[in-house]
């Protein structure tokens, strides 16, 4: 079997510039995981929130509209230039608290070691490598305090008749042509763990539409 393609930062930030604010219409099989996601992360201790492929800044606005301490502060990072300025757009009425930025598509940020209570991505592993998930798990560690949890959400194997099922289809046409699901694929988050960097406190898959969704929550160790 060939190698998987994965496609380049470029390739990203071209396809989500284009699809911008309709990314939100894949809420229909999102917001399960997301709603299971908030609800482990335990947002209502999270005075410090990093999210890496902020998106359209859909999640951070409930973070912090209902989720999040008053005092709560929140950064968001995206490649795609279009999801920065509907994000922002978004947050606008928390400008106070609330900062996104752009970015090159590096996962390394200029940030304080242990500053952070939260680090969130979703569907954000779906995209990368796995020595890029590496990475990005790698500076997730260094940048929670003790106590913080890593947050995550995205596409993975269907373990239902159905959910299988679509989880195959997609597999299948991200091998095809992975610019046609927006360069995400099925991925097991648990799997690329180190049990002697992270301790798991919750992990579970939702299903919505047929379509499975892995939800992970961890502590550094």
């Amino acid at each position: 079997m060939s190698a998987r393609r994965l496609l380049s930062r470029p390739e990203l930030k071209a396809h989500y510039d284009r699809v911008g604010a309709w990314q939100d219409t894949q809420a229909f099989y999102e917001a399960p995981a997301l709603d299971a996601l908030i609800s482990a992360g335990a947002f209502h201790g999270a005075a410090s929130v990093i999210e890496v492929g902020c998106g359209t800044g859909r999640l951070a606005e409930r973070l912090l509209r209902t989720h999040c301490p008053p005092h709560a502060r929140y950064e968001g990072y995206d490649l795609s230039e279009t999801m920065v300025q509907v994000a922002r757009s978004r947050l606008a009425s928390f400008e106070d608290r609330a900062t996104v930025r752009q970015t090159d598509g590096r996962l390394t940020f200029d940030r304080p070691d242990g500053g952070h209570d939260r680090v969130v991505a979703t569907y954000l592993l779906d995209l990368l490598s796995r020595e890029e998930a590496q990475t990005f798990l790698g500076e997730a560690h260094r940048l929670l305090r003790p106590g913080g949890r890593l947050c995550l959400a995205g596409l993975t194997r269907g373990r239902s008749l159905l959910s299988r099922g679509v989880s195959r289809l997609w597999d299948a046409l991200h091998r095809l042509r992975p610019e046609w699901v927006g360069g995400c694929r099925p991925l097991r988050r648990w799997a690329l763990l180190d049990d002697a960097r992270w301790s798991v406190r919750t992990h579970t898959v939702v299903r919505a539409w047929g379509v499975p969704s892995e939800v992970l929550v961890a502590l550094p160790v």
